[in-house]
């Protein structure tokens, strides 16, 4: 009778191990599944918010207006836009372009809007919204001289201002340019630098360069003539993964260019230019990145 006894309790904690670990798998499938819902749209809806990483230091498409506490610009505004018609509230988690791509992978936002060019490269690895802005390359340079520039070439042994992994720094280091980068400055910074001879030259948007320097007409820079260069298409950031709220996020901003909200924003934001369609400018060339 005792040997029946130990048998039965053996088996019974043999039996409660498999069930055990049975039990475990199926958490782990579902903590998985709950995992990767975290960032969709089922989820953002179920929370009721966006979270938008962006600068909060980038003219005029994020930044603080002179006493004021709450964040606009063309691209603040057209995310506030786009959560209103998803019926969703919006929150700005502010930091360094260099952190942002990283923070969408890791959850920490959902999507991310501050002038981020939609690459090829990037395309491979995240999936973009429909482009809002179009634009192209430019550089800032000292008024006096030009900082020696005349061509993508004259950039060797130049010292370029910027974030560490944009499209612009990295065109500025393949002509062999020294790097100079910057953490989340504000544009009268990086102006500055390049007026007193800190750095010599600015590799950006066009039209960001453009307001930037004609809001601070005090600092002796410029935007080098003629020297234009790289078209590129600016949209909000995602997940692959994230197929419908892509789909809503493309929607709202298609409905948006149709009833001419884009371009009245733009109109707001870019001193009358109309950035939501491409420009009619000579571009001097394109150049490749990684």
């Amino acid at each position: 009778m005792k040997k029946k006894s130990s048998w039965l309790v053996i088996s019974f904690i043999a039996l409660s191990l498999v069930v055990a670990g049975c039990t475990g798998g199926n958490s782990d499938k579902a903590s998985s599944a709950d995992k990767k819902e975290k960032n969709g749209w089922e989820q953002i809806k179920e929370k009721g918010v966006l979270t938008v990483a962006t600068s909060g230091t980038l003219f005029p498409t994020s930044y603080y207006a002179k006493d004021e506490k709450e964040l606009t610009g063309y691209e603040v505004e057209i995310v506030k836009e786009i959560a209103k018609r998803l019926d969703v509230k919006v929150k700005f988690v502010e930091m360094g372009f260099d952190g942002m791509l990283s923070a969408i992978n890791s959850g920490q936002v959902d999507t991310a809007a501050n002038n981020i060019d939609l690459s090829d490269k990037r395309k491979e690895k995240f999936a973009f919204s429909e482009p809002y802005k179009y634009s192209f390359a430019s550089m800032v340079v000292r008024k006096s001289d030009q900082s020696g520039i005349h061509s993508l070439e004259d950039l060797k042994g130049k010292k370029s201002a910027g974030a560490a992994t944009t499209t612009y720094m990295k065109i500025a280091e393949k002509f062999g340019a020294e790097s100079v980068v910057y953490d989340n400055v504000t544009n009268d910074q990086y102006l500055l630098d390049v007026a007193n001879g800190r750095t010599d030259v600015i590799l950006n948007d066009y039209y960001l360069q453009k307001m930037a320097t004609e809001a601070l007409p005090e600092i002796p820079v410029e935007i080098n003539p003629g020297l234009f260069y790289n078209p590129s298409q600016a949209g909000l950031v995602m997940k692959k993964e994230n197929t419908e709220l892509k789909t809503k996020v493309d929607d709202a901003i298609t409905e948006m260019k149709k009833d001419g909200t884009l371009k009245k924003l733009s109109e707001q934001f870019f001193g009358g230019a109309d950035v939501s369609k491409e420009a009619d400018v000579k571009i001097t060339k394109v150049v490749e990145v990684e």
